[in-house]
């Protein structure tokens, strides 16, 4: 099958061509077969090659053509749930340790840039900018409990005024800015992986959407529409696009579309400066906005959420107004650009990795706080398959309950949550 090319964005349009990788055919044999050439695949793939591995990639579109290359570019620690619920969910100890990952994931990937000479457009700078008075003393009480029980010292504090002069925006209260929060450029970053891991001897194919995964023997073999791979091991790495390739894994999460606009360049003479400080911002609210500017100088603005893989109408207007609304500087500012993307979310915005009793490796479901976890869950997947199951089982023993009502209704019950969540954010 053709490869699809990448959806318009931004990204795709300021990303330098790649050329297309061949469609896999016939049939081979590899130590470890992983489907899926976004972050979590690649992660995966560098680190197997790097021990001496052999690997195969099938990729069912293009490198980087999910979420992996065309979300928001924040490269930030911690987990999509936050800290106080993960201790909830999983007791102090477990939490303690997935920020400790999170932070060596935005390390492996800033290393892994460096080492392998991804320009990626790798920026330092964090804000979440609280969206209601009352968030400041959240965010005031968040950065003393990770201090106080986490030894992170990485936070500071803003006030109303400083929060204005590093973002140009009267919207916000107050913030919280983190030392280990970066942004970046993500399709330049994913290519720039395969490219690495194709000079550490991986075969990725593109256009191989992968139909069946089945143990065979003492490992496994995975059909697609034109080649057999039997491998010792399996990773997949698909996430919000895997389908029902595995039933097990899919019950875990639900796809989810997220979007972004791009801004035309600009002029600061005309606009003057939208985020003087040039870090990557969140808000407060549960359904949050982000933004971040881009290495060209226009302001990347992403929200929104639909559970339909369909672009609601109106779509562009209302993500344009959001952004007027925190920018009321850009009304007449050009849009050029507007995606979407899906990610998969959880049920209780925890990561889903783990191991079928057949022996599949999965890796999903980061509830859009993806970019560094990503990295370092299919660092920990590739880890495990070589004999040290540290960070793998960390993220294994997570509690990870199904999606309630089944197929048909799991939709229902998500719109009823979201939408009681979207009018909390009104109140």
């Amino acid at each position: 099958m053709t490869a699809a090319p990448y959806p318009d964005s931004y990204y795709a349009a300021s990303v330098n061509p790649s050329p297309e990788r061949p469609e896999a055919v016939g049939e081979s044999r590899t130590d470890v077969c992983i489907i899926g050439g976004g972050l979590t695949g690649l992660s995966a793939a560098l680190t197997l090659a790097e021990a001496g591995m052999d690997v195969v990639l099938l990729e069912s579109a293009r490198v980087g053509w999910g979420a992996s290359g065309r979300n928001g570019g924040q490269l930030l620690p911690g987990v999509s749930c936050g800290v106080d619920k993960a201790e909830k969910l999983a007791g102090r100890e477990a939490a303690a340790r997935l920020w400790e990952m999170s932070l060596e994931a935005v390390d492996l990937v800033r290393e892994r840039a460096e080492r392998y000479g991804i320009a990626c457009e790798l920026t330092q700078g964090y804000v979440e900018a609280a969206a209601k008075p009352g968030h400041v003393k959240g965010l005031e009480t968040f950065a003393q409990k990770m201090a106080a029980d986490y030894g992170y010292d990485g936070f500071a504090i803003l006030g109303r005024e400083e929060t204005r002069a590093m973002i140009a925006s009267t919207r916000f209260h107050g913030g919280l800015s983190c030392r280990d929060g970066w942004h970046l450029h993500p399709l330049k970053l994913t290519q720039g992986y395969a490219r690495a891991a194709e000079g550490l001897g991986v075969r990725i194919f593109e256009g191989s959407r992968v139909t069946a995964v089945r143990r065979e023997g003492g490992g496994f073999t995975v059909e697609t529409a034109g080649a057999r791979v039997k491998a010792e091991h399996v990773l997949l790495a698909g996430n919000a696009y895997q389908g029902n390739l595995v039933a097990r894994a899919r019950a875990k999460i639900m796809p989810c579309a997220n979007f972004i606009l791009a801004t035309e360049p600009l002029d600061p003479a005309r606009f003057g400066p939208v985020i003087p400080a040039n870090v990557c911002v969140a808000d407060t609210n549960f359904v949050l906005d982000y933004f971040r500017p881009s290495a060209d100088g226009r302001l990347l603005f992403g929200g929104m959420v639909s559970y339909s893989t369909a672009t609601p109408a109106g779509m562009p207007q209302r993500l344009r107004r959001r952004m007027v609304k925190t920018f009321p500087q850009l009304e007449e500012a050009r849009v050029e650009y507007l995606w979407a993307g899906m990610l998969a979310i959880t049920v209780n915005r925890l990561p889903s990795i783990g191991r079928t009793p057949e022996g599949i490796y999965y890796a999903q479901g980061f509830s859009g706080h993806g970019l560094a976890l990503t990295n370092i869950a299919g660092k920990a997947a590739a880890d495990a398959m070589l004999g040290t199951a540290g960070r793998f089982d960390v993220f294994a023993k997570l509690p990870q309950p199904d999606f309630p009502g089944g197929r048909l209704m799991r939709l229902p019950i998500l719109l009823a949550v979201s939408t009681w969540q979207r009018l909390r954010d009104l109140l």
